[in-house]
């Protein structure tokens, strides 16, 4: 019995350190592409089976990230101290160890893989090819963002890759409809991984780390840029709009007036990153709240479940357009 309690304390663990709680949102975006991809008669099992192997690739990346992280944290004092609290945490208070680590990558990449090889019999070859450019992004990313090219993998992961392979699994072919979606879609979620890179704008600078961000050599370029992202998305919806002919996404447009607060937020962040702006009813869920608000990391955890809510609610905007299409 004891064994028993130890091995789902140790999944538990595992599963937190790997961030399960960020899953939420690549959820999302797979509900987006299985609920289109019923549309098109495919198979809800394959997009089933599928969503497990997408999710323990997310999370096999999030600790891939850690590990390259902790290497450089231990390498510079000044990036120790100057990056969030909550980053590495783990490895920082010697809950585990970098071995541990490496053996719970491993894990992680090999039960995606048994995934992938179940659905190269189900669904067909191109599987095959899906699964070893998912495998080559969870590996290179880390190093791709330290060289300012993290938000381009997230983007082919998020987007393309997860849509066209969803879409595939379930339907056995490719659409150029999906493909255009996929951008949409990405390109909002991305901004999650830009609004955390622009508050570890000064730990990333500390650390010689080239992120997007540090590319755009201020704290005021780097935020300005984050509207890009977000304009080319609705420029995005707004074209498979017209080329499905459903007026429903623009639904997605309602996150607006979000985006506008939470680019204020971030701005106010900028200048000072211990500033907690009044939270109102529309910035939640923030999890965990009552326990984080009075941290050191509450002004940091508080813009980032904002930015995550905002990309959930465009998300479930997509797809109640893409059921009432």
């Amino acid at each position: 019995m004891n064994n028993i309690r130890n091995i789902i304390k140790s999944i538990k663990f595992w599963l937190n350190c790997a961030r399960v709680y960020s899953l939420p949102i690549t959820i999302l975006s797979w509900l987006v592409a299985f609920i289109y991809s019923t549309k098109y008669n495919g198979c809800i099992l394959a997009g089933l089976i599928a969503l497990i192997g997408i999710s323990l690739v997310h999370m096999a990346t999030n600790l891939i990230d850690d590990y390259f992280d902790y290497k450089i944290l231990l390498k510079d004092e000044k990036y120790m101290n100057s990056a969030q609290h909550c980053k590495c945490a783990y490895l920082k208070n010697n809950q585990t160890t970098v071995k541990e680590l490496k053996t719970a990558i491993i894990i992680f990449l090999a039960l995606a893989s048994i995934i992938g090889a179940l659905l190269f019999f189900i669904s067909g070859p191109y599987v095959l090819l899906l699964a070893i450019i998912a495998l080559i992004i969870a590996i290179i990313y880390p190093k791709l963002s330290i060289i300012g090219l993290g938000e381009i993998a997230v983007i082919i992961a998020y987007g393309p890759l997860m849509f066209e392979g969803v879409y595939y699994v379930m339907t056995k072919s490719f659409s150029k409809e999906i493909f255009i979606l996929s951008l949409a879609c990405a390109l909002f979620t991305n901004t999650i991984l830009y609004a955390h890179m622009l508050m570890d704008f000064d730990g990333d600078e500390c650390s010689h780390k080239i992120t997007l961000c540090r590319k755009l050599k201020t704290k005021t370029n780097a935020l300005n840029f984050i509207l890009i992202f977000y304009v080319s998305s609705y420029i995005l919806i707004g074209l498979i709009a017209q080329s499905l002919h459903n007026h429903w996404f623009y639904l997605t447009y309602l996150t607006i007036p979000l985006i506008l607060d939470l680019y204020n937020s971030l701005r106010l962040y900028n200048k000072n990153k211990n500033q907690l702006p009044n939270v109102y009813i529309w910035h939640y869920p923030l999890d965990n709240w009552k326990q984080i608000k009075d941290t050191p990391e509450a002004s940091f955890y508080f813009r980032f479940f904002y930015s995550r809510n905002i990309v959930t609610l465009f998300m479930l905007l997509a797809c109640i357009a893409i059921i009432l299409g």
